[in-house]
Protein backbone atom coordinates (compact mmCIF):
# COMPACT_ATOMS: atom_id res chain seq x y z
CA UNK A 1 0.00 0.00 0.00
CA UNK A 2 2.84 2.54 1.24
CA UNK A 3 4.05 1.37 -2.30
CA UNK A 4 1.00 2.54 -3.97
CA UNK A 5 0.68 5.91 -2.53
CA UNK A 6 4.30 6.70 -3.51
CA UNK A 7 3.85 6.11 -6.89
CA UNK A 8 0.78 7.94 -6.54
CA UNK A 9 2.41 11.01 -5.64
CA UNK A 10 5.16 11.02 -7.83
CA UNK A 11 2.31 10.76 -10.24
CA UNK A 12 1.15 13.96 -8.95
CA UNK A 13 4.43 15.37 -9.05
CA UNK A 14 5.36 14.26 -12.67
CA UNK A 15 1.73 15.93 -13.96
CA UNK A 16 2.55 18.83 -12.29
CA UNK A 17 6.10 19.47 -13.47
CA UNK A 18 3.90 18.57 -17.56
CA UNK A 19 2.17 21.23 -16.80
CA UNK A 20 4.47 23.76 -15.52
CA UNK A 21 7.04 23.54 -19.13
CA UNK A 22 9.30 26.01 -18.83
CA UNK A 23 9.62 29.15 -20.94
CA UNK A 24 12.72 28.63 -23.45
CA UNK A 25 10.65 28.98 -26.51
CA UNK A 26 9.72 32.58 -25.45
CA UNK A 27 14.07 32.96 -26.18
CA UNK A 28 14.03 31.20 -29.57
CA UNK A 29 13.79 32.73 -32.64
CA UNK A 30 10.35 31.27 -34.92
CA UNK A 31 13.17 29.30 -36.90
CA UNK A 32 14.37 27.27 -34.54
CA UNK A 33 11.14 26.77 -33.10
CA UNK A 34 9.99 25.23 -36.10
CA UNK A 35 12.83 23.03 -37.05
CA UNK A 36 12.98 21.51 -33.10
CA UNK A 37 12.27 18.35 -32.88
CA UNK A 38 8.90 16.69 -30.98
CA UNK A 39 11.69 14.74 -28.67
CA UNK A 40 13.95 17.60 -28.30
CA UNK A 41 10.86 19.95 -27.50
CA UNK A 42 10.02 17.98 -25.00
CA UNK A 43 13.27 17.31 -23.42
CA UNK A 44 14.00 20.84 -23.28
CA UNK A 45 11.03 22.05 -21.50
CA UNK A 46 10.59 19.48 -19.18
CA UNK A 47 14.85 19.84 -18.10
CA UNK A 48 13.93 23.31 -17.67
CA UNK A 49 10.79 23.19 -16.04
CA UNK A 50 12.40 21.10 -13.51
CA UNK A 51 15.36 23.30 -12.60
CA UNK A 52 12.72 26.14 -12.69
CA UNK A 53 10.62 24.80 -9.69
CA UNK A 54 13.65 23.75 -8.12
CA UNK A 55 15.62 26.94 -8.02
CA UNK A 56 12.04 28.87 -7.14
CA UNK A 57 11.16 29.08 -3.76
CA UNK A 58 7.68 30.76 -4.50
CA UNK A 59 6.66 27.89 -7.37
CA UNK A 60 7.08 25.08 -5.25
CA UNK A 61 5.48 26.70 -2.34
CA UNK A 62 2.69 26.92 -4.78
CA UNK A 63 2.25 30.86 -4.89
CA UNK A 64 -0.86 30.33 -7.59
CA UNK A 65 -0.04 33.80 -8.63
CA UNK A 66 3.61 33.11 -9.58
CA UNK A 67 2.29 30.18 -10.36
CA UNK A 68 -0.18 31.32 -13.47
CA UNK A 69 2.38 34.11 -14.82
CA UNK A 70 4.74 30.85 -15.42
CA UNK A 71 1.52 29.69 -17.03
CA UNK A 72 0.62 32.38 -19.00
CA UNK A 73 4.00 33.67 -20.24
CA UNK A 74 5.99 30.50 -20.29
CA UNK A 75 3.81 27.17 -20.65
CA UNK A 76 0.17 28.80 -22.68
CA UNK A 77 2.94 29.40 -26.09
CA UNK A 78 3.49 25.82 -26.13
CA UNK A 79 0.12 24.29 -25.72
CA UNK A 80 -2.73 24.19 -28.15
CA UNK A 81 -4.97 24.47 -24.96
CA UNK A 82 -8.07 25.44 -26.93
CA UNK A 83 -7.80 21.69 -28.76
CA UNK A 84 -6.98 20.24 -25.28
CA UNK A 85 -10.33 22.46 -24.18
CA UNK A 86 -12.09 21.49 -26.69
CA UNK A 87 -11.65 17.90 -26.57
CA UNK A 88 -11.95 17.47 -22.79
CA UNK A 89 -15.57 19.25 -23.57
CA UNK A 90 -16.59 16.75 -26.56
CA UNK A 91 -19.24 17.31 -28.83
CA UNK A 92 -20.79 20.27 -26.68
CA UNK A 93 -17.88 22.81 -27.87
CA UNK A 94 -19.32 22.79 -31.23
CA UNK A 95 -22.32 24.45 -30.05
CA UNK A 96 -20.76 26.96 -27.16
CA UNK A 97 -20.83 30.38 -27.81
CA UNK A 98 -17.42 31.48 -28.29
CA UNK A 99 -17.73 33.10 -24.37
CA UNK A 100 -18.70 30.25 -23.31
CA UNK A 101 -15.58 28.80 -24.72
CA UNK A 102 -13.45 31.52 -23.12
CA UNK A 103 -14.99 30.60 -19.78
CA UNK A 104 -13.98 27.10 -20.09
CA UNK A 105 -10.48 27.57 -21.04
CA UNK A 106 -10.44 30.08 -17.97
CA UNK A 107 -11.74 27.81 -15.92
CA UNK A 108 -10.15 24.49 -16.74
CA UNK A 109 -6.87 26.19 -16.97
CA UNK A 110 -7.16 27.13 -13.41
CA UNK A 111 -8.62 23.55 -12.44
CA UNK A 112 -5.42 22.44 -13.28
CA UNK A 113 -3.13 24.64 -12.14
CA UNK A 114 -5.00 24.56 -8.40
CA UNK A 115 -5.34 20.74 -8.84
CA UNK A 116 -1.60 20.00 -9.56
CA UNK A 117 0.03 23.08 -7.89
CA UNK A 118 0.52 20.68 -4.52
CA UNK A 119 2.39 19.05 -6.09
CA UNK A 120 5.44 20.92 -6.62
CA UNK A 121 6.83 21.26 -3.08
CA UNK A 122 7.72 17.80 -3.45
CA UNK A 123 9.96 18.39 -6.62
CA UNK A 124 13.59 17.22 -5.84
CA UNK A 125 15.79 15.16 -7.38
CA UNK A 126 13.37 13.88 -10.54
CA UNK A 127 15.41 13.12 -14.30
CA UNK A 128 13.47 13.13 -17.01
CA UNK A 129 14.67 10.49 -19.81
CA UNK A 130 12.96 11.56 -22.90
CA UNK A 131 12.95 8.31 -25.58
CA UNK A 132 14.09 9.24 -29.13
CA UNK A 133 10.65 9.72 -31.75
CA UNK A 134 10.80 7.57 -34.34
CA UNK A 135 8.45 9.35 -36.70
CA UNK A 136 8.91 10.68 -40.16
CA UNK A 137 10.16 14.40 -40.41
CA UNK A 138 6.69 15.22 -42.18
CA UNK A 139 4.45 13.79 -39.45
CA UNK A 140 1.85 16.56 -38.57
CA UNK A 141 1.28 14.84 -35.65
CA UNK A 142 3.44 12.65 -32.84
CA UNK A 143 4.09 10.77 -29.55
CA UNK A 144 6.92 11.27 -27.28
CA UNK A 145 7.56 9.08 -24.45
CA UNK A 146 9.35 9.65 -21.54
CA UNK A 147 9.89 8.31 -18.08
CA UNK A 148 10.55 10.49 -14.74
CA UNK A 149 12.53 9.01 -12.02
CA UNK A 150 14.18 9.93 -8.66
CA UNK A 151 17.80 9.52 -7.09
CA UNK A 152 16.00 7.17 -4.19
CA UNK A 153 15.05 4.64 -6.97
CA UNK A 154 11.82 2.82 -7.22
CA UNK A 155 9.76 2.13 -10.95
CA UNK A 156 9.82 5.32 -13.28
CA UNK A 157 6.80 6.95 -13.90
CA UNK A 158 5.73 6.79 -17.96
CA UNK A 159 4.70 10.31 -18.71
CA UNK A 160 3.94 10.86 -22.53
CA UNK A 161 2.73 13.80 -24.73
CA UNK A 162 0.65 13.94 -27.82
CA UNK A 163 1.80 16.80 -29.86
CA UNK A 164 0.63 18.69 -33.74
CA UNK A 165 2.71 20.16 -35.50
CA UNK A 166 1.32 24.01 -36.58
CA UNK A 167 0.74 24.38 -39.44
CA UNK A 168 1.49 27.79 -41.39
CA UNK A 169 2.64 30.26 -38.71
CA UNK A 170 5.76 29.24 -37.88
CA UNK A 171 5.55 28.28 -34.64
CA UNK A 172 6.53 24.69 -34.60
CA UNK A 173 4.92 21.60 -32.41
CA UNK A 174 2.13 21.77 -29.51
CA UNK A 175 1.09 19.75 -27.25
CA UNK A 176 -1.89 18.59 -26.89
CA UNK A 177 -2.50 15.69 -24.30
CA UNK A 178 -0.56 13.99 -21.55
CA UNK A 179 -0.21 10.80 -20.46
CA UNK A 180 0.91 9.94 -16.93
CA UNK A 181 1.04 6.10 -15.71
CA UNK A 182 -1.25 5.23 -18.68
CA UNK A 183 -3.79 7.82 -18.06
CA UNK A 184 -4.50 10.83 -20.54
CA UNK A 185 -5.91 13.58 -19.29
CA UNK A 186 -7.89 14.80 -22.01
CA UNK A 187 -9.79 11.31 -21.36
CA UNK A 188 -10.05 11.64 -17.42
CA UNK A 189 -11.50 15.04 -17.53
CA UNK A 190 -13.86 14.58 -20.55
CA UNK A 191 -15.76 11.55 -18.49
CA UNK A 192 -16.17 14.13 -15.63
CA UNK A 193 -16.90 16.94 -18.22
CA UNK A 194 -19.80 15.02 -19.64
CA UNK A 195 -21.40 13.83 -16.53
CA UNK A 196 -21.67 17.57 -15.87
CA UNK A 197 -23.32 18.83 -18.92
CA UNK A 198 -25.68 16.11 -19.66
CA UNK A 199 -27.33 17.20 -16.57
CA UNK A 200 -26.42 20.75 -16.49
CA UNK A 201 -25.70 22.08 -19.92
CA UNK A 202 -22.60 24.03 -20.53
CA UNK A 203 -23.17 26.50 -18.35
CA UNK A 204 -23.77 24.27 -15.70
CA UNK A 205 -20.40 22.94 -16.09
CA UNK A 206 -18.86 26.70 -15.93
CA UNK A 207 -21.01 27.00 -12.66
CA UNK A 208 -19.44 23.75 -11.35
CA UNK A 209 -15.74 24.50 -12.73
CA UNK A 210 -15.89 27.72 -11.28
CA UNK A 211 -17.24 26.81 -7.69
CA UNK A 212 -14.89 24.05 -7.41
CA UNK A 213 -11.58 26.32 -8.08
CA UNK A 214 -13.19 29.36 -5.40
CA UNK A 215 -13.10 26.20 -3.11
CA UNK A 216 -9.14 25.04 -3.92
CA UNK A 217 -8.62 28.73 -3.27
CA UNK A 218 -10.30 28.54 -0.06
CA UNK A 219 -8.63 25.55 1.35
CA UNK A 220 -5.15 27.09 -0.21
Amino acid sequence: MNQILKRRAFGRIAMASALLFSGAAVYMTPARAADEAPDALVKRLTTETLDTIRNDKSIKAGDINKIMALVDAKVMPNLNFQRMTASTVGPAWRTATPEQQKRLQEEFKLLLVRTYAGALDQVTDQAVTVKPYRGSPDDKDALVRTEVRGASGGEPIQLDYRLEKTPGDGSGWKIYNLNVMGIWLVDTYRTQFAQEINAKGIDGLIAVLAARNKGNSAKS
